[in-house]
């Protein structure tokens, strides 16, 4: 409380005598009563006040004056002002400061007075702070009589008494309660010794479990980076070879090439047939991986599923038991399937092997439904099996990547553990979901559902154009070059094929292709190098470029591709893609073949005629 709060003075009072400080304490418990001030808050109030009359008493000039101030509401204040050397010592005002809500003490060097204030806020009176001044100074009248200070003399006798006696069985409990304390801070001082010694070997273990890890932190962040440098070697190390088989098998397989006899076409297709059976096992394992880091995307398209699901036919049929019928559709729903074809077949793929790998007789069946549903049009297959069944504790741990049900029908059964989990996290990728139920020695049902047409995908409107007249391949792997080739068959009139990467430049220039088809991964010059001397060149500059690769589309570096019109993965590559990507070129020759002649090919370049 300061001196500068609008001030209503009640009484002020000489404390010349020792008296004078118990009328001192009269008056400002008749003033707190009047203000509305009781209970604790007076005897705080009325007790301090008391003290510092005692403390000061002597002092020159000392006065006590009773007032009301007005500064955050209304408080009851008295106000002690003296002259001389006499200072209110440091206890009295830390106890006036933790009791009371405003005390302040001011020294002044100019007057030599000095003025210590006491307050203590009052409940908020109806009435103004004037109006309540008045009321108060009118209690005042007459509370410093002799018989009043006797009465008083004789109160605070009676309970100085009683105080006494509280004291004196209070300081017994005391004495008796310290007594008990020694006895339990030993006890604590005894506990906390053996605490701080197990604590400090806790901390001993905690740090060096710490230290540890970190330690296998580091380790798994450097195994992560291990697995990814993997699975990018083993996708273009391993696929891409495993692509050549499959394409050169289809070749000798195929109606137009030279007649094989009836054992070699055999022999043929169980190559082709185990090469997609090798390719197939060998994308499960890394598209499981690249669906965990969130790196597998769909790519959405028109799908034939009569034609999808005759391939599924007659990929499983001859993996069936004797006895056991599997029955595909050749029927199935109207309307456009837009999913990804893919995926939807390592689903169906994945769930029909299952189902035939445990169903010893009886059948195995496969139906298309495509149902309305709020969220749009959706098609549901459903594989029912007469098979041993699952365990109903078993059925939720069977999406659990390599787990299997332990038992006699694994006899024989060799399995991964990964067919259900991949087919689930295909499922969910597009968009769909995977439920199973089964009961053992009855059959297992697995229901797959999709949307028929996820998005409304933006085509662009372009007219239908023949075969391109001129297009150049560069790669370094033969085998692959030649299944591409039969790829464009029917797309590319000319096709000229560059299996040296240093002079695809030199290439480009002499032949002036339409487009230009060039894998990224190939020795020095690798694909990024050649698409930017290309770039550089103002002869081949302007011709079409069409990215092929292996690599995974997150390990591609895009930033070094600027102006290639496409990146197209060599594992997912069909004609149909091909035609795609070719339809979508720039309508019109290249700006390099208005502006030079044709030159010869050079003698590093192969050309063949479709």
């Amino acid at each position: 409380m300061t001196s500068g709060a609008p001030v209503h003075e009640l009484a002020t009072l000489l404390l010349m005598r020792d008296g004078d400080v118990v009328t001192l304490r009269r008056c400002a418990q008749a003033a707190c009563r009047a203000a509305g001030l009781t209970g604790g808050s007076l005897v705080r109030l009325t007790t301090v006040v008391s003290e510092a009359g005692e403390q000061l008493k002597g002092a020159s000039d000392l006065t006590a004056q009773l007032c009301l101030e007005e500064r955050d509401g209304v408080c009851l204040a008295v106000r002690f002002d003296w002259r001389g050397a006499h200072r209110p010592p440091s206890t009295l005002l830390t106890a006036a400061s933790r009791l009371l809500d405003g005390s302040s003490l001011r020294l002044s060097d100019e007057d030599g007075r000095h003025r210590l204030v006491l307050a203590q806020r009052i409940p908020a009176p109806t009435a103004s702070a004037a109006e309540l001044a008045g009321e108060v100074r009118g209690s005042l009248v007459g509370t410093d009589t002799a018989a009043d200070l006797i009465e008083t003399l004789r109160t605070q006798n009676r309970h100085l008494l009683a105080a006494l006696e509280e004291s004196q069985r209070q300081q017994e409990e005391l004495q008796r309660l310290n007594a008990e304390l020694e006895e339990t801070n030993a006890g604590v001082l005894a506990l906390y010794s053996e605490l701080a010694s197990e604590l400090e070997e806790t901390n001993s273990g905690v740090v060096a479990l710490y230290a540890e890890l970190e330690d296998k932190t580091r380790q798994l962040e450097l195994a992560d980076e291990y697995k990814t440098r993997f699975w990018a070697n083993v996708s273009h190390e391993l696929r891409s070879p495993v692509n050549s088989v499959i394409a050169l098998a289809q070749l000798l397989l195929d109606t137009a090439a030279d007649p094989l006899s009836d054992e070699q076409r055999q022999q043929v297709a169980m190559v082709h047939a185990s090469g997609s059976t090798l390719l197939a096992l060998v994308d499960e394992l890394l598209d499981v991986a690249k669906a965990e880091s969130g790196r597998l995307e769909p790519h959405l398209a028109e799908v034939d599923l009569r034609s999808l699901l005759h391939q599924l036919r007659g990929m499983l049929q001859s993996t069936a038991r004797p006895g056991v019928d599997l029955r595909i559709p050749d029927r199935t729903p109207h309307g456009t399937l837009v999913t990804d074809e893919v995926m939807l077949t390592r689903i169906l793929r994945n769930v029909l092997s299952n189902a035939l790998k445990f169903t010893g007789d009886g059948a195995v069946v496969l139906d298309v439904a495509e149902e309305d549903r709020e969220d749009g049009a959706r098609v549901v297959f459903r594989v029912e099996d007469t098979g041993v069944g699952i365990p109903p504790p078993e059925v939720e741990r069977v999406f659990e990547e390599f787990y299997q049900v332990r038992g006699p029908h694994q006899r024989g059964r060799p399995g991964t553990g990964l067919g259900l989990p991949y087919a689930r996290k295909l499922t969910e990728l597009l968009g769909g979901t995977l439920r199973l139920d089964s009961e053992v020695g009855v059959g297992t049902r697995v229901v797959v559902e999709i949307p028929a047409r996820p998005a409304a995908r933006e085509r662009r409107a372009t007219a239908a154009r023949g075969p391109v007249p001129s297009v150049l391949v560069v790669d370094d792997d033969e085998a692959f070059v030649t299944g591409f080739r039969a790829m464009l068959k029917g797309l590319a009139e000319t096709v000229t094929t560059v299996t040296d990467s240093a002079g695809a430049v030199a290439a480009v220039e002499r032949v002036r292709p339409d487009v230009v088809f060039l894998d990224l991964t190939m020795p020095e010059p690798d694909g990024y190098e050649v698409r930017r001397r290309l770039a550089l060149q103002p002869a081949t500059a302007d011709v079409p470029v069409i990215v092929l690769t292996a690599l995974e589309p997150a390990l591609v570096d895009r930033t070094r591709l600027t102006g290639a019109h496409a990146v197209l993965n060599k594992s997912y590559l069909t004609a149909a893609t091909l035609a795609d990507a070719l339809e979508r070129l720039p309508a019109g020759p290249p700006a390099a073949q208005e502006s030079l002649p044709a030159r010869p090919e050079p003698s590093t370049a192969k050309e063949q005629h479709p």
